[in-house]
């Protein structure tokens, strides 16, 4: 009978020892119920998140879908801050869990049974539509532009090119411009007075801003010439180039009339319109330069381009600024600057244009409507484009999900955030 309980303690044992090792080994009925807890949460996790993000790409999907397939994105290096979101996603969701406050107690029997509610069912959506909103943001920070086909049609206009003269003379004083060109000078202080390179900078953004169907080039030149503009249609961004002209831009040293007018009928030479033509803005004589006057001149003339001189100034003494005074007040000189009208004249006859002298800044702004004047208008085909920005049907969706996010932790889930 002793043998008999021995064997049955020792089986009793055996079983209880297995059940042990069991345990241990994650079989027990309580580590079996929290693998379908956890793989239910995870089949309950994806769904929500394909239904979250259907819901946020409707919008754009609907709004520019194709537009948003083929756009091109300005600011590609953004889109690498999108392998943060799968780190972001899982520290929200499922590695929210290492960060909630435990307590020990002595038994868990009150505790057994699973928390039901729909709280705890819907605990990951606030971090679900937080990295949806995140995705958006992101996309919308990389700028995605839609490019319209560029659009043909005729157009009446001329072929023109500015060439101005950015020589050291150009810095002499030129006051009284008019209230309408005083918004294109530079903000100075009031002792400052405007230069001949401000007055004329004004009259071509003036110039610019009226213009709609004519092409425009410009040139700028001192010891040597240089395009800042082939003849374009884009007038915003020659108003930009304009107005960013300085004296030090090229070398003031010298004025090189021949090579920028022969730059100017290099920039013409394949234009097919009817009517083309050279303004030209100096107010000194030819220095310096690798082509002579005359030989541009006639160089226009093979091209089929109207050379219109414009003389700024009057060919006397002008007046320069020379640094300041003690008292940091702008000191003035009368300082003297050749000048060769006959020079000016005589392209302008020969390549069957006009010559102009502009004392002030009015008579400056009167040559150029007159030069349009005179000149007989074509018919040319122009090509335009137009861009379209579609980071705000991104943006929109974004804002929402970030929205969504805080308004459920605040009044849903009372945690934030």
């Amino acid at each position: 009978m002793n043998f008999g309980r021995g064997g049955t303690d020792a089986r009793f044992s055996s079983s209880r020892i297995a059940g042990a090792a069991k345990a241990r080994l994650g079989d027990s009925p309580q580590r079996r119920a929290a693998r379908r807890r956890l793989w239910l949460r995870l089949g309950l996790l994806l769904l929500c998140s394909v239904l979250v993000t259907a819901l946020a790409l409707a919008y754009p999907a609907l709004s520019r879908g194709q537009e948003l397939l083929a756009a091109t994105w300005q600011n590609p290096w953004a889109l690498g801050l999108l392998a943060l979101v799968p780190f972001v996603f899982y520290r929200i969701t499922l590695g929210e869990d290492s960060g909630t406050p435990r307590l020990r107690l002595g038994t868990l029997q009150p505790l057994a049974e699973w928390p039901v509610g729909l709280r705890v069912w819907l605990r990951d959506l606030p971090g679900i539509a937080r990295s949806v909103g995140l995705v958006l943001m992101i996309l919308a920070l990389a700028r995605p532009v839609n490019t319209f086909a560029p659009q043909t049609a005729d157009e009446e206009g001329i072929d023109l090119v500015v060439v101005l003269d950015l020589s050291g003379s150009m810095q002499a004083v030129m006051d009284n411009l008019p209230e309408d060109l005083k918004g294109y000078v530079d903000k100075r202080p009031p002792a400052i007075r405007p230069t001949r390179l401000d007055a004329a900078k004004a009259v071509i953004r003036d110039f610019i801003a009226r213009r709609k169907t004519d092409r425009i080039g410009v040139i700028v030149f001192g010891k040597s010439a240089y395009v800042l503009s082939p003849p374009t249609l884009d007038y915003h961004l020659l108003d930009l180039l304009v107005s960013k002209m300085q004296l030090n831009l090229v070398d003031p040293t010298g004025t090189a009339i021949g090579d920028a007018v022969g730059v100017a009928v290099a920039r013409l030479r394949k234009s097919h319109a009817k009517s083309k033509a050279i303004l030209l803005l100096t107010d000194g004589d030819n220095q310096g330069g690798q082509i002579s006057p005359q030989y541009a001149g006639h160089l226009a003339t093979t091209v089929g381009a109207k050379l219109f001189s414009i003389q700024i100034g009057e060919g006397k003494e002008a007046v320069v600024q020379a640094g300041f005074d003690l008292f940091g007040q702008p000191r003035y000189v009368s300082q003297s600057y050749p000048t060769n009208p006959e020079l000016l004249r005589e392209l302008a006859t020969k390549t069957g244009g006009a010559m102009y002298v502009a004392s002030d800044v009015t008579a400056l702004q009167a040559s150029f409507h007159d030069v349009l004047d005179k000149l007989e208008k074509t018919r040319f085909e122009a090509s335009t484009a137009s861009f379209e920005d579609l980071y705000r049907y991104l943006l929109l969706p974004g804002v929402l999900c970030l929205a969504l996010d805080a308004l459920l932790r605040s009044l849903l889930f009372r945690r934030f955030p």
